[in-house]
Formats: C-alpha cells, structure tokens, sequence
C-alpha cells in the first residue's frame, strides 16, 4: 500500500494557497462600501487609541492596521494593503512551489488575522474562522525551505501534520451533523429540511429551484444520507485500512459538491474539499490527478508480487471493508426506518432525542480516544521513519528530536481543540481537565481552535424572510425597490451563480431579515448612507433607481419569498408575501437617526482621526483600487486563478527552455 504523502502535503498547500487568493480577493472589491470612512462599518471605529500603550492595543486587538497610521494610510487603505499583499503572496504560492514554505503561510495568515480583527459582523462567518485554523495547520504542514532554488524535502512528520488537517475536518463534519439533531429542530427531526432549504439558504444558485421540486420522499432520503455522511461516515477518518478512509473520502466530496452545486457559498465548500485531501495519500492523488508528481515509491507501491501476508493482509482488509458497509447499511435502515413502498423509499427517525443524547455522551469519549490513538501511531510511525531516513548517528538524532518537536505540538493542538470538540456535549465538555480549557482560553482571541456546527437549525419554513428597501421623495406615492447583486428581490430575476465570490451585505441582510433593524445597526447605516447617494454603498448593490439624486426617504419591508412551482409554468422564480414593516420610513437628517448612528459609532466622518492618505504608498494603494476596485468580486477572482494557473504551467517550460 501506498503510504507517501508528500504530494498529499503539496496539493493541500497549493489548495490552500488557492483558497487565500480567494478570500482576499473577494474582501478586496468590497472594502470602501462595508469598512470605509462612510462605509457600513467602518474600520476606523475599531482602532480608537483612546490613550493606549501600543502593547495594550496589541494586546487587545492584534492586528497590522495599527501600524498604517506611521505609513501615512487610513484604515479603509490599510486593509487594501494587507488584502494586496494577501493576493500577492498567494499568487506567488500558487505558482511556484518552492514558495509554498513557512514563512508564506504564516505571512498569510497574519494578514487574514489581522483583517479578521477588525472585520466585525461581516467577517464573523464560520468559513473565516475556519480558513484562520486550516491556515494555521497549513503553516505547521508548509516546509521551512530556505533555500528557494531547491524544491523542498518531505520529511517524516509530514503525515501527522495531514492528521491534524483531518481532524480538523472531523470535528467539522461531526459538529455539523451532531448538532442538526442537538438543536432539537422540528424539521431536521422530521427530515424535511431539505423541503426548505433550497429556497431559504443565503444565496441560492438556479439550480436550487430544480432540488426544491423534488418529492418529499427524496427529500427525507437527503436528509438521512446527509445524517449518514455527517455522523458515523467521519469515523473512518482514523480507519486502519486505507480503502475505507479513501471511500470516506469521496462521501464527503459528493456532499461538498451537490452543496456547492446548489448554493452560493463562496470558498467554504473549497476549503472542506482541501482538507479532504488529507485523507488521501500520494498513489491515490496520482490516481485522481495523473499529472501530479510522486515519489516513485508511491508509483511502484503494489507492483511487486504479495507474500503470504500481503494476502492475509487482502483478504482482512475485504472483510472489514463488507462488515464496514454492511454495517452502515444496516443502521442506517434501523436507525431511520428505511422501507420500499413502491418506487419509493418511505423514511422517519427510529430514535428519540432522548436516546440520541446518551448515545452521544457514550460516543463523545470514544471520539477522543480514536483521536489519541490515532495520532499516536502517526507519531510513532514518523519517529520510525525519522530514525531510517538519516545515515549517521548524529543526522538521525537530530531529525529525531525536530520530529518530537514537532509531534508535541501536534498533540498541543490536538488537545487544546478538545474544548471546541466537546461543546456538543456538556458531559465530555465537563470531563476535560481545567488545565487543557485554561490553554484553550488564552489561544481562543487567535481563532487557532474553533467549534462548528452548520446548518444547526433551519430556517425560513413558513416563507423566506427576504428585506426589501426602497426610496421615495414622497412619503405616499413613488417607491422604489433598490435591487442587491445577488440576493432575492425582483422575483422574475434567476438566482445568481457567484460562488466562490461572497457578497458579503448580501450575506448580512439575510441574517438581519431574521431579526430586527436594531439589532443590525450597519442596516440603518446603510439606509443613512442611501439617503447621502454614497457612491461606495450603491457600488454594492446592483444599480440605482434614482440615477445619482439620492431620494428624501428609505424604508425597508418584511416580505416572505417562495420558489415558483414547477406545475404552475410561471415565468418567475419567486413568489413573494408582504409581512409588514421592517424599518420606518426615515430622512437624512432625521434626529433619530443621527442618535441612533452616533450611539454605535457609525459616523466617523469629521472625527481628528481620519486623515487622506499620503505618500507614495497611499497614491499607488489608489491608483490599485481604480484599476482592480470596479472589477466584481467574482471577476477579479477568475482573473487572478487563471492567471496563476497560467504561470503555473508556462513556469516549467520556460525553465526547460532556459
């Protein structure tokens, strides 16, 4: 069997390379109208010296952009800076290998932490957070590599660093799955979430409508497949044999893909299918992409004729394997009362929630113990291969103790992600030593460990709750609806394709139509700013009905959207339900609003500490923004992939050439 993931450990470098030139792209477009001086919220709000020391300010709130003012850069600049820089380290990482080391991972993630930072509610997704851990790992996964005109060695400990990468990815999958049933959601317990789902996601893809058309039964098989693929299936992360962690593998790379086939949901669902690949090793990579290099022991791995315990090993593992599926099979029928009825599968829950907690506080240790048994041997086999990848006594005890090194910070961060692993579980929660959460809290403000849980209840079930505003410059007569990029609004408009681009106001004003406009005060920012015609928020939005003359009025109304049915032939999408009002009417220079802004710190302009850009530094940060800055998000990010993906196949011609 193969077991070389050197090239496992590249293609996860290079996704990750990808998926950073991604993110900050996507930021990149969308700085001046969320975090501007007259943005939504702006960044300056969150860098108020207020007499600190810098160590206190640090310390508060680690980021770069409290250095932007000693390079003459506001902070809406300042953030256009580190995403640049962002782009440009990834592109370079994308394109040349020999890139692909420490210090650029951890230059890019610094640059994302520190953006993160002052992000606020647009940037508190769980895919940014998850991005910060994945490239966290990616950093203790990346090689050192200092001499950049060689391509880097693999080295023994490559492999535990890829185990870290996979049980970030269990606890992932896991949580989301644990926590559909641990919410206690009517339609997840009734398996029609997915009767629902389709149209009241964030940001549909047109292929949404067709799922949403599918029979109920189906749905509920969804349901139950989805429960199947989330739960036990992540189990075999940590299987012995190898055939059942690759079949792991393609269980969650047919759910990534059928998500992102049917939601806009930027580059998380990218980012899953790279940590994916840490289930693989390099002769099952070079199976899926031939053109991938890989040792030659991972090419020749199998080719040699089997002893007597090879085929003993075989025949095992083909047992296992039938016992395995049989297995899942099995339960998955008790478990959700799987029966024919005709041309269809007819399927219910088998449990109550009762039983599904104590089966969980049993399970929740066993999950742990998988996860230190597991690594454990990673580790033992990497001190293995450190001792016999060395000639002399001296070289193999120095990589030696580089591997238990390395090994004792693998089980640092195995062991501090116990706390987020557990919060599924208040027992196993409970049961953790005061020392491992005390470590866990002092990590917590760097987002190196974090829980998950997606999808944890499902909303929008008597109609999607969609904000619609509009202006006027009369109080009774004249509305007009002003349409956002992607969201739903015209009924007749298709559902957009913009993923692995995110909108992220459009992203906002789903969650704000979930609640209330004082709970969201960027949203009566935002109405204040249509009410000025700022030029950076209409940029968010797809056009402006009032053509440059900002109306006298904005209000904002509750609607309940539904996807068209199929049987009725309609020429729209949606169908639409008025609700009532969401928020009043209101003026430019309506008292209340001006308190209202004033209290949350959303009117910056006029304050000592915004300043014009300066230097040559701020006039080429300008001069980037009017050329890239027009660009849509998705456009500029086709762009720079392609343009990577180029360079990455022209860099070794031109090599072989000179």
């Amino acid at each position: 069997m193969g077991t070389s993931t050197s090239a496992v450990r590249n293609a996860f470098l290079w996704s990750m390379s990808a998926i950073y030139l991604l993110a900050f792209s996507s930021l990149y477009v969308q700085i001046p109208g969320l975090y501007g001086r007259s943005g939504l919220l702006p960044a300056s709000r969150m860098l108020q010296l207020d007499g600190k020391t810098p160590h206190e300010r640090f310390s508060e709130r680690p980021t770069l952009l409290w250095l932007t003012p000693t390079l003459g850069l506001t902070a809406e600049h300042g953030m256009d800076l580190l995403c640049l820089a962002g782009m440009l380290v990834a592109l370079v990482a994308v394109v040349s290998e020999v890139m692909r080391d420490v210090p650029a991972f951890l230059m890019l993630w610094v640059l994302y932490f520190s953006l993160y930072q002052v992000g606020q509610t647009f940037l508190w997704f769980q895919w940014d957070i998850l991005l910060l851990e994945a490239g966290f790992l990616a950093v203790l996964a990346a090689p050192m590599n200092p001499m950049k005109w060689l391509l880097p060695s693999p080295l023994p400990h490559d492999a535990v660093a890829l185990w870290l990468v996979r049980w970030l990815l269990f606890r992932l999958m896991f949580a989301s799955g644990v926590v559909k049933l641990t919410s206690m959601c009517p339609t997840w317990w009734g398996l029609t979430a997915l009767n629902y789902h389709y149209e009241s996601q964030c940001i549909p893809t047109p292929l949404a409508w067709f799922a949403h058309q599918l029979p109920e039964w189906f749905q509920k098989l969804s349901v139950v497949a989805t429960y199947v693929i989330e739960i036990p299936i992540p189990l075999l992360f940590f299987a012995p044999v190898r055939s059942l962690r690759i079949f792991s593998f393609y269980a969650q790379v047919v759910l990534q893909v059928l998500i992102i086939l049917s939601g806009n949901y930027n580059f998380f669902n990218l980012l899953t299918l790279t940590l994916c690949l840490a289930l693989l090793d390099d002769k099952h990579l070079s199976y899926l992409f031939p053109w991938i290099r890989v040792s030659p022991e991972a090419s020749l791995s199998g080719s040699t004729e089997k002893t007597t315990w090879q085929r003993f090993q075989a025949v095992l593992t083909r047992v296992t394997e039938t016992l395995v599926y049989a297995g899942l099979f099995y339960w998955t029928c008790v478990l959700f009362t799987l029966r024919l009825s005709g041309f269809t599968v007819q399927s219910r829950i088998g449990f109550t929630s009762d039983q599904f907690h104590s089966a969980l506080t049993r399970v929740m240790p066993v999950t742990i113990w998988l996860g230190v048994i597991s690594l454990s041997c990673h580790i033992g086999a990497a001190l293995v291969r450190s001792f016999s990848s060395e000639e002399g006594v001296r070289g193999r005890v120095l990589m030696c103790i580089r591997c238990l090194l390395f090994s004792a910070v693998a089980v640092f961060m195995f062991t501090v992600s116990l706390v987020p692993h557990t919060v599924i579980d208040w027992q196993a929660n409970n049961n953790l030593w005061p020392i491992v959460k005390h470590w866990n809290q002092r990590l917590d403000k760097f987002q190196l460990v974090n829980s998950y849980g997606l999808f944890r209840r499902m909303t929008g079930v008597g109609g999607r709750p969609e904000v619609i505003v509009e202006g006027s410059n009369s109080l009774h007569q004249g509305w007009k609806e002003y349409d956002f990029l992607y969201k739903p609004g015209n009924v007749k408009v298709a559902p957009p394709v913009v993923a692995p681009h995110q909108p992220r106001l459009d992203w906002q004003l789903w969650f704000a139509a979930l609640g209330s406009y004082g709970h969201n005060p960027w949203f009566v920012n935002m109405a204040h700013r249509l009410l000025h015609g700022d030029r950076h928020v209409l940029a968010l939005m797809a056009a402006d009905p009032f053509h440059g003359k900002p109306p006298k009025y904005i209000r904002a109304t509750l609607y309940h959207y539904h996807f068209t049915e199929f049987a009725k032939n309609s020429s729209a999408w949606w169908r639409r339900e008025r609700q009532g009002e969401y928020l009043p009417p209101l003026q430019k220079d309506d008292p209340s609003l001006i308190k209202f802004l004033t209290h949350h710190n959303l009117l910056m302009e006029g304050k000592a500490s915004v300043k014009k850009p300066k230097g040559m530094l701020g006039w080429v940060l300008k001069w980037l923004r009017g050329m890239l800055g027009s660009m849509s998000g998705l456009m500029l990010q086709v762009t720079l992939v392609v343009t990577g993906l180029v360079a990455s196949w022209v860099q070794p011609i031109m090599a072989k050439v000179v």
